[in-house]
């Protein structure tokens, strides 16, 4: 699980299973907070002060929410924030004697269906998924997406090759990537093509790549009217950054941006930005990150010393920092695994440095 779990319960029965869930999941190192009526609330439940709604729409996106109780309570009080899956929070219903836990919303790209699972094995619950590709136990592109941190970049194509996929078709899958391992078997919903250029011969196509790998012939266009080119842009890079105190945000996003694009990546892209120590509170950084929604790491000048080769050095910034390239070496650092697709680059009053990991992709 991920970010902070918020529990409502309405009943003495229910807040009782509420807290024993909350419980659990501490316990498990999640952040997991409580909600009943105030006369149940005590020992680690909180009171349901002012509207819940109100606690729901500031939250929405960002947490996960369990309703224990009736589903028809959770579509009440959910419905004015329900947008799409890629964007909704995941919400699940469990009845009062936990008896079953239920996926209600964002399934598979929020999660929902893998919290429900993990709730079932810390309560003996039984999870209830209502999927249509979990009922039949068929590929969902959305799950394997989100499961390997892949971008997708047309959600509509997305929703068009699940429903495929339920009808039987077979789905053409290649990956036109230099350095890449696929761990689990193939479902048999997929036709594993070594060239991109095969994957034109079938009606709908999942590609894995990086928008500058794609052929002309394979961007989504349709062949025949009906269907097209799911594109999954791997989330695999790290940004190394070095800037000047005091950055303005847009400075910062737009010279990232301008040195992904030119590498053919996208800000979707960045899965961590690494810096030097020095930068631990630059509101810049810390905002791009929290902007992005992906972890902002920092070392120390001797930590970033260990890596021997860096492709430019200046002087400056190493009376400055201690190091002499903070971008590469920060990059670097942070995945000693990867490989160094970009060096250090300089833009307005920063520098830039890209570093991908190796990517692995698990059915």
């Amino acid at each position: 699980m991920s970010g902070e779990i918020i529990v409502f319960s309405f009943t003495r029965t229910g807040t009782g299973l509420n807290r024993n869930l909350c419980e659990r999941m501490r316990e498990k190192g999640e952040k997991c907070i409580g909600y009943a009526p105030e006369k149940f609330s005590e020992n680690g439940i909180e009171p349901i002060s002012g509207e819940i709604r109100k606690v729901i729409g500031e939250k929405w996106g960002q947490s996960t929410f369990i309703f224990i109780g009736a589903a028809g309570i959770a579509v009440r009080y959910i419905a004015p924030f329900v947008k799409d899956k890629f964007t909704d929070s995941p919400v699940l219903v469990m009845d009062e004697k936990g008896r079953y836990v239920i996926p209600l919303l964002s399934g598979h790209v929020g999660g929902a269906v893998k919290i429900a699972d993990e709730i079932a094995k810390m309560t003996g619950a039984e999870p209830v998924h209502t999927t249509a590709t979990d009922v039949q136990k068929r590929f969902a592109v959305d799950v394997f997406a989100e499961k390997n941190g892949l971008c997708i970049a047309d959600r509509q194509m997305a929703k068009e090759i699940s429903a495929a996929v339920l009808e039987g078709e077979k789905i053409a899958f290649c990956v036109a990537y230099p350095d890449f391992r696929i761990k689990g078997r193939i479902p048999e919903e997929l036709v594993m093509c070594d060239d991109p250029a095969e994957i034109s011969a079938y009606r709908y196509r999942i590609l894995v790549a990086d928008r500058r790998e794609v052929p002309e012939r394979c961007t989504g266009q349709k062949n025949d009217g009906q269907g097209g080119t799911l594109l999954l842009k791997p989330g695999n890079v790290i940004a190394g950054i070095g800037c000047r105190k005091g950055i303005q945000l847009d400075t910062l996003r737009s010279g990232l941006e301008s040195v992904l694009k030119e590498n053919g990546l996208e800000l979707d892209q960045v899965e961590r930005i690494a810096s030097i120590d020095l930068k631990k509170e630059e509101p810049a950084l810390c905002n791009l990150a929290r902007e992005l929604r992906i972890p902002f790491v920092t070392y120390p000048a001797e930590i970033l010393k260990e890596i021997r080769c860096v492709t430019a050095s200046s002087d400056f910034v190493e009376r400055t920092t201690g190091v002499d390239n903070v971008c590469e070496r920060a990059a670097l650092t942070c995945c000693p695994e990867g490989k160094l697709i970009q060096g250090k680059c300089i833009r307005d009053s920063m520098t830039a440095a890209l570093v991908r990991r190796p990517l692995r992709l698990e059915i």
